[in-house]
């Protein structure tokens, strides 16, 4: 076995665009990403190269001017691009988000007006649903519409905004009471609005602003801020779907992807701690001899490459499953859960590998060390995984009595 992470049965499309990908991360990612962290740069020569693949348009259909490729073709290119620097997935995963919410709820007139630029990467998407006080708690949302006449008046605020200075449309989940009786559940009276904007942070439209960039412990490059709405005024068709009260169900449906997306990001940067860790080990001498050649470190190569293996697995699985047409909640949490997880598990392996040196900003896995965790909370923390993977259980295996 030449790598860890293959997968079988793809077509000879899949390959050559997962080849070129890789060819990519090797050549343009991975020789700059450490400084540009170290640096929090926003990758933006990155970002153009990616531009001119077409991986803006991956998922895009075809006759808005994307490739109209899979989500496991998109997840398979979302890992090896996680495994040269886990900020550019960052990038590009809330881009395919309002992509794919808008192809699958969109009106015709939403889609033949944004779709084609998303394709090209001249138009980024971000999408927002968590606000400062609520967390994983979506139907606790306060920010809220107003109809008036032919416009919705928002306001309220919102927080991990990925891309949020650098997008130029917004998906934002807001609650939406009108057209919905009191004791309407909350799920049930929430919106999702599509709020065009200017790139760049301060006030980007009247009523919209987005302060600045919150500085975080690691998954810098990526800009995450927060989103203020006060008096935002957003004509009535740029509704997402044209009717309100479906916010909710159409934020899930783009979550239950972006699931997908962080476990393929996960199985990259575990795929790459494990490529600096078994290198390392064959570099590194003590007592008269590599540290590969001692038993314990070969353990924990071992159980690095099988979590590897595994993590990949249930994230090919998952995206074949959505890619199916099948309702795949269960795989998707699975996968996120297992990968996140395993994820730190075998960065952290990584870095005991390496000893004091991995403690060194010279070495790339201190940058690992640093983003694994994000993974463990991005597009719901474990727990919420454990719920969703143990309601959907209870489901499949009622127990009639």
């Amino acid at each position: 076995m030449a790598r860890l992470a293959q997968t079988a049965g793809l077509t000879d499309v899949q390959q050559e665009i997962l080849s070129t990908v890789r060819d990519f991360v090797d050549k343009e990612i991975i020789p700059v990403a450490t400084e540009l962290e170290h640096r929090d740069e926003y990758p933006q020569q990155i970002v153009d190269g990616l531009k001119e693949l077409g991986l803006f348009g991956l998922m895009i259909p075809e006759e808005y001017g994307g490739l109209g490729e899979s989500l496991l073709t998109y997840a398979l290119c979302v890992e090896e691009i996680a495994r040269g620097w886990m900020s550019v997935s960052g990038i590009i995963n809330t881009h395919f988000i309002v992509a794919y919410m808008l192809k699958q709820h969109g009106t015709q007139e939403q889609k033949d007006h944004f779709l084609p630029r998303m394709a090209a990467g001249d138009i980024r998407g971000a999408f927002s649903m968590s606000e400062p006080g609520l967390g994983s708690d979506v139907s606790a949302i306060t920010s809220k519409a107003v109809k008036d006449g032919d416009e919705y008046v928002l306001n309220g605020q919102k927080m991990w905004l990925t891309n949020g200075g650098t997008s130029s449309l917004v998906a934002v989940l807001v609650r939406s009471d009108e057209g919905h009786p009191e004791g309407t559940a909350p799920h049930k009276s929430m919106t999702t609005f599509l709020v065009e904007k200017e790139p760049g942070f301060g006030e980007v439209r009247p009523g919209l602003t987005i302060p600045g960039k919150i500085d975080k412990m690691g998954y810098k490059g990526v800009d995450t801020t927060e989103l203020i709405m006060d008096g935002l005024r957003i004509p009535a068709d740029r509704v997402l779907g044209g009717a309100t009260g479906r916010g909710f169900y159409q934020m899930m449906d783009g979550v239950e992807v972006g699931r997908v997306n962080v476990a393929a990001r996960g199985c990259g940067v575990a795929q790459r701690a494990f490529e600096l860790g078994v290198r390392y080990a064959q570099q590194r001498h003590t007592f008269g001899k590599a540290i590969a050649q001692h038993q314990a470190i070969q353990f924990k190569l071992a159980e690095m490459a099988t979590k590897v293996e595994a993590a990949h697995a249930m994230m090919v699985n998952a995206a074949r499953k959505k890619d199916s047409g099948e309702r795949n909640d269960l795989e998707a949490g699975m996968a996120k859960y297992l990968a996140s997880e395993y994820c730190k598990e075998v960065v952290e392996d990584a870095f005991r590998i390496h000893g004091g040196y991995g403690f060194s900003k010279e070495y790339e896995i201190e940058r690992l060390y640093r983003e694994a965790p994000m993974l463990l909370i991005g597009e719901g923390t474990a727990e919420i995984q454990k719920m969703i993977i143990g309601r959907r259980l209870l489901e499949e295996y009622r127990f009639q009595g």
